[in-house]
C-alpha cells in the first residue's frame, strides 16, 4: 500500500547492513554511527541538566545549536531553489536532479529540527502555543510556522517526484520555493530585526542568506554527486556539474561584494558598537581562516583557475566550502553578540564594555555534530530505499533527452 502511495524499494534490515565495503564507506559507518550515539549522549544530558549543559548565558543567549539549526535550514533552503531551477523553471541541464535534491532538503531540514528541538526549553509546549496564540508581530513565529509549512510541501512534492506525476510536483515545488524563500528570509529578519544590535541590524541579512543558501545548496550537490558516482561520472552529469560549478562561481562573486560592502558600511563612519563589533570579526581567524578562505576562496580560485571543469577538484572544494558555511553560520550567531548590552544609565559610572566570551560544552557539540550523522544516515537510507535518480522511462526525461 505505501508502495503505491510513495514508490520505493525493498526494505529490510537486512539490506540496510549490506553496502560495499570499501575504505571509504566503512570509514563513513563508523562516522556516523559515533555521531548518532554522540547525539543520544548529548540529549540524555539535556534532559538531565536543562540548558545548564550549554555555554550559553544571559549575556550570550544563542550558542552553537542556534548556529547549527541555522546551518542545516541553509541547506535545505539551498537544496529547493537549486533543484527547482528543472521542474519548476524548466533549465534542462538541472531537470533530472529533482528528486535527489528535494530529498536532501527533506533530510537536512528535520535535521535542523531534530537540533533546535533540543534548544528550545519546553519544544511540546511551544508547538501546542504556537498553534493556539499565535504571534504574527514575531519573526521566530513566522519563521517557525513558514518552515513547517515548507516541510509539508516538498514532502509532497518528493511524492509526487517518485510516483513521475510532473504536473502536481511543479505545483508543490513551486509552492515550497514560494514559502522555503519566505521563511529562510524571515529567519534573516530574526538577526535583522535586532534595533539593540547594530551589527545585524537592517535589511542585509534577509537577502544575504537566500545567496548563502544558493551556494550552500550548490555546496552539497557536488557532494551528493561525487559520492553517488563514486568520481566516476557520465557525460551527462559532467555537462550538469559544470553548469552547476559556472552557477557556483558567479554566486560565491556576489557573496563577496556583498560581504565588502557589509564590513566597510559596518566600519565608515566608526559607530559605536557596529565599527567595534566589525573590527573585532575582521580580527578574527574564524572569520578569515572559516568564512573567507575555505567559505569563498578556495572553491572560487578552482572554478576560476578550471573555467569550471575540473569536477573532481570542486567537490573536494565543496567540502571545504560547507566547512566555511559552519564557520559562517557560527560567526553569524556569536558576532551578533558579543559586544554587551549596556543599561541606560546617565549619572553612574559604567565600566568600559568588553566583548562577551562563549564556548560551546561538549554536550553542545556532541547536539550539533550528531545532528549532521542523523543527516548522514537518512541519506543513507533513502540512498537505499527510495528511488532518486530519474526514471528513463519517464516522460519528463525522455523530453529532455530529445530536445538535447
Amino acid at each position: 500500500m505505501i508502495n503505491n502511495i510513495l514508490p520505493h524499494k525493498e526494505i529490510t534490515l537486512k539490506k540496510i547492513f549490506s553496502f560495499e565495503k570499501t575504505p571509504f564507506n566503512i570509514v563513513m559507518m563508523i562516522v556516523t554511527m559515533i555521531l548518532l550515539a554522540g547525539f543520544g549522549a548529548g540529549f540524555i544530558n539535556y534532559l538531565m541538566h536543562g540548558h545548564h549543559a550549554y555555554g550559553v548565558t544571559r549575556e550570550h543567549p544563542w550558542g552553537l545549536l542556534i548556529a547549527m539549526y541555522i546551518f542545516f535550514v541553509v541547506s535545505s533552503t539551498g537544496l529547493c531553489i537549486i533543484s527547482s531551477l528543472g521542474h519548476v523553471f524548466h533549465i534542462k541541464s538541472f531537470e533530472f536532479i529533482g528528486k535527489r535534491a528535494i530529498f536532501g532538503a527533506i533530510i537536512t531540514i528535520v535535521s535542523g529540527f531534530a537540533v533546535i528541538g533540543l534548544e528550545i526549553g519546553h519544544p511540546i509546549r511551544m508547538a501546542i502555543y504556537n498553534t493556539i496564540s499565535p504571534g504574527f508581530t514575531s519573526a521566530i513565529w513566522g519563521m517557525g510556522a513558514l518552515y513547517s509549512v515548507y516541510l509539508l510541501l516538498i514532502v509532497v512534492e518528493f511524492i509526487f517526484l517518485s510516483r513521475d506525476e510532473h504536473k502536481w510536483s511543479r505545483l508543490f515545488g513551486m509552492g515550497g520555493l514560494l514559502v522555503g524563500i519566505a521563511a529562510h528570509s524571515n529567519l534573516g529578519a530574526v538577526f535583522g530585526f535586532l534595533v539593540g544590535r547594530p551589527m545585524a541590524n537592517g535589511v542585509f541579512y534577509p537577502v544575504y542568506f537566500i545567496l548563502s543558501a544558493m551556494i550552500t545548496g550548490c555546496y552539497l550537490l557536488f557532494l551528493m554527486y561525487g559520492y553517488r558516482y563514486k568520481m566516476e561520472f557520465t557525460i551527462e552529469m559532467e555537462k550538469f556539474l559544470m553548469h552547476l560549478g559556472r552557477l557556483l562561481g558567479l554566486l560565491i562573486a556576489i557573496l563577496v561584494f556583498f560581504e565588502f560592502w557589509r564590513f566597510l558600511t559596518a566600519i565608515y563612519g566608526n559607530l559605536p558598537e557596529r565599527a567595534d563589533t566589525a573590527l573585532y570579526v575582521l580580527r578574527s581567524k574564524s572569520f578569515w581562516l572559516g568564512e573567507v578562505l575555505l567559505g569563498m576562496m578556495i572553491p572560487f580560485v578552482v572554478i576560476l583557475y578550471s573555467k569550471a571543469k575540473a569536477i573532481k577538484a570542486i567537490i573536494y572544494a565543496s567540502a571545504a566550502g560547507m566547512v566555511g558555511i559552519f564557520f559562517m553560520r557560527y560567526n553569524l550567531v556569536h558576532d551578533t553578540l558579543i559586544y554587551p548590552m549596556q543599561t541606560m544609565k546617565t549619572k553612574e559610572y559604567q565600566l568600559v564594555p568588553t566583548f562577551i566570551g562563549y564556548t560551546p560544552t561538549i554536550t553542545e557539540w556532541a547536539i550539533a555534530l550528531g545532528g549532521i550523522g542523523i543527516c548522514l544516515a537518512m541519506y543513507y537510507i533513502g540512498e537505499n530505499f527510495f528511488f532518486l535518480d530519474p526514471n528513463k522511462e519517464d516522460e519528463y526525461f525522455k523530453n529532455y533527452k530529445a530536445e538535447e
